[in-house]
């Protein structure tokens, strides 16, 4: 349970009402109680508002919006507000503006325009989050704290010349000398050597490609800059109130935030789902992909959707509303997926500012309105899921998810502009159509839980990540990897002497060169055994074998009849390697005998395309998620499964009818 204070699921969203005058929250108040909500999360963009003027500080509006929470039984997410700084900040230090590359200072009149590494922002919000700790910490509406928000959302690099500064500072407590740091970057290449510490700049807008050892390192000093700001806060937090849990929002696959390094300091995760309406089933995986990654960064854990939008966004060129019923669907998948919490951006929809064509769970046009009784709806419906509480998503399968390897891969300079994402999403599309759970991990965690660890375009290996491979293997594990993995170590430099090196032993092969597809260039391949040619795209290798098995081998080209796909035996385990993107059916089918020979199986079988099946469990009970996501009904056979479906309270068993974008939640005892 995340937090004793609140034992139910959460239920509410993102509340300003600093932007409404006092009139308007005692109707906040009733139509909170009337929508079931228990949860809102509370001064994220109130900065200015909290202090108005350098070191003068209000919180009078606050404790009268705290006690009206605390009267009507709805608890506080409350922020440390540091998520925008007020104007006069920027006014008194022009230097904690963040710049850009090409030397460009951003400016306030929107949001998150600061440096990470400004030592007044840092002290400014160091200070707000203690005065609002001191005062708040006993509180009866405080359930928890909100750090920020969406941390890099907009600036996830500065280049201004106090980074500069600290990027030294970063750098030689990462290799002492500058002589090491010269043999990591391979400043050799271009008569980049360093003599000094001094010499060494970001890598800003240059006449070409910058130094991909130094973009990386930057990278990961950006990382780590920001994160010493959550630190910050979270420290002091966690001084002035022990016992209350934390925790800032995530973004998904968001590109610039190690959030498996983020997660340890946090005691839960939470994040903002936004997929398109428009965009069908695509953006349905996408969502569902987000959520057991956000479940996985903290082993499992249960995780809150922080942030989804009630209806239609405001950001997008063209901003389609969710159609009736698609906001419950996907708040139930998130529920699938281990959340132990639905919010929303944001209760009211604003007046006025960049966001006021965002949908609000109360419309413009007031409580009367569809969007308003489908969040009622849903609201008196999650207090029959309690049970749900603390259960966890029991996974067989792992993909492997490295953001450093993502970083270095998607650099300047490469033979293809390989995206790490879509690499990932082939193989977890395929897992999520065979309706089997999958976890995300780390190179360096825990693969014991797993049978069948996953690792596509894993081009960053480190010698922890290949060793933790090897002994997966060598215990009985199954592990698969692709084209353009082991090709570089931590310092983004070649490992020579024929890819992938450290894990040649494992894979069984080792490859000499490739062969990236133009835009629009298919290949075939021959599977072993069989007369049917399998299309590929995006890559080809020249593979030779040390040990591995040959399945299958390309069919055209000027190597064919090399191999394509091989298995290797190492112990009491196997390793799979693909040299090629083989199309979604053949991935679909290998996946499924790997996961039939490893005798991992879908809760249920030979459902419609359109459904989507998960399971949450504790010992207690299991609880069976079936989401319908077609606009047509559905009718799904359940199998061995029979219990009580939560959601209408009639028994289940044999033949389960959905309606369009219908949702069943079967308790099984």
């Amino acid at each position: 349970m995340i937090t004793s204070r609140l034992p139910h699921v959460f239920f509410g969203g993102d509340y300003n009402p600093e932007q409404w005058p006092e009139s308007v929250w005692l109707e906040d108040m009733r139509l909170m109680r009337e929508a079931g909500v228990n949860l809102v999360s509370i001064g994220i963009f109130s900065w200015a508002k909290l202090e108005p003027r350098p070191g003068e500080y209000d919180f009078a509006w606050l404790d009268r919006i705290m006690d009206l929470l605390a009267k009507n039984a709805i608890f506080a997410d409350l922020a440390t507000a540091s998520a925008s700084p007020p104007p006069w900040l920027a006014r008194l230090h022009p230097e904690s503006l963040p710049q850009n590359a090409s030397g460009t200072r951003y400016f306030p009149g929107a949001r998150q325009h600061y440096c990470p590494n400004s030592a007044a922002y840092k002290s400014r919000a160091a200070e707000l989050t203690r005065r609002l700790a001191r005062r708040y910490k006993d509180h009866p509406a405080l359930a928890m704290w909100h750090i920020n928000n969406e941390y890099a959302c907009h600036v996830s690099e500065c280049f201004c010349d106090v980074c500069a500064a600290e990027f030294r500072v970063w750098l030689q407590a990462r290799y002492g000398l500058i002589d090491e740091l010269n043999r990591a970057w391979g400043t050799a290449f271009w008569s980049q050597q360093y003599s000094t510490w001094n010499e060494i700049l970001p890598p800003r807008k240059a006449p070409t490609f910058c130094n991909p050892a130094q973009q990386l390192d930057y990278k990961r000093f950006m990382n780590d800059s920001v994160f010493e700001l959550c630190l910050s806060e979270a420290n002091i937090l966690k001084q002035i109130t022990p016992g209350l849990p934390l925790t800032t929002n995530f973004m998904g696959w968001f590109k610039p935030l190690d959030y498996f390094q983020w997660a340890k300091a946090l005691d839960f995760v939470s994040w903002d789902s936004y997929p398109d309406p428009s965009l069908g089933m695509s953006e349905v995986a996408n969502a569902a992909a987000n959520h057991d990654l956000m479940r996985s960064l903290k082993g499992g854990q249960p995780f809150v959707l922080m942030e989804q939008a009630p209806s239609a966004v405001n950001w997008r060129t063209v901003n389609v509303p969710k159609p009736p019923g698609l906001m419950r669907l996907w708040s139930y998948q998130a529920l699938a997926h281990g959340a132990d919490g639905i919010l929303y951006f944001q209760w009211r929809a604003a007046q006025a500012g960049a966001e006021k064509f965002h949908s609000g769970m109360v419309p413009h046009a007031g409580e009367n309105t569809r969007v308003f009784s489908e969040i009622k709806q849903l609201g008196h419906e999650l207090k029959k899921l309690d049970g749900i509480l603390d259960s966890r998503v029991p996974a067989q399968v792992a993909i492997v998810m490295d953001w450093q390897s993502r970083w270095a891969l998607e650099l300047d300079s490469h033979p293809a502009p390989l995206q790490y994402v879509q690499q990932l999403r082939h193989y977890y599309d395929a897992m999520r159509e065979l309706n089997i759970a999958v976890d995300f991990v780390a190179p360096e965690g825990d693969f014991s839980p797993y049978k069948l660890v996953l690792a596509p375009a894993l081009y960053l290996v480190r010698y922890g990540g290949a060793e933790n491979v090897r002994m997966f293997v060598a215990r009985g594990g199954t592990f698969l990897t692709t084209f353009f993995s082991g090709i570089v170590d931590e310092n983004d430099t070649v490992q020579t002497g024929g890819y992938p090196l450290l894990l040649r032993d494992v894979l069984g092969v080792w490859v000499e060169e490739w062969d990236p597809f133009p835009p629009g260039r298919r290949g075939t391949v021959q599977v072993h055994g069989s007369r049917d040619l399998v299309a590929c795209d995006t890559w080809g290798e020249v593979v030779h074998l040390c040990g591995a098995k040959v399945l299958a081998t390309f069919a055209d080209g000027w190597y064919a009849g090399k191999p394509a796909l091989t298995l290797n035996k190492v112990g009491e385990g196997r390793a799979f390697y693909c040299a090629t993107q083989f199309e979604r059916g053949f991935t679909l089918g290998l996946l499924e005998n790997i996961c039939a020979d490893l005798k991992i199986a879908p809760p249920l079988e030979k459902i419609p395309s359109s459904i989507e099946v998960c399971v949450r469990s504790k010992p207690e009970a299991d609880y069976l998620f079936v989401l319908n996501h077609s606009d047509m009904p559905q009718t799904v056979k359940l199998q061995k499964w029979k219990g009580v479906d939560l959601l209408s309270g009639k028994k289940a068993a044999g033949t389960l009818k959905l309606g369009p974008f219908g949702v069943a939640v079967i308790e099984s005892k």
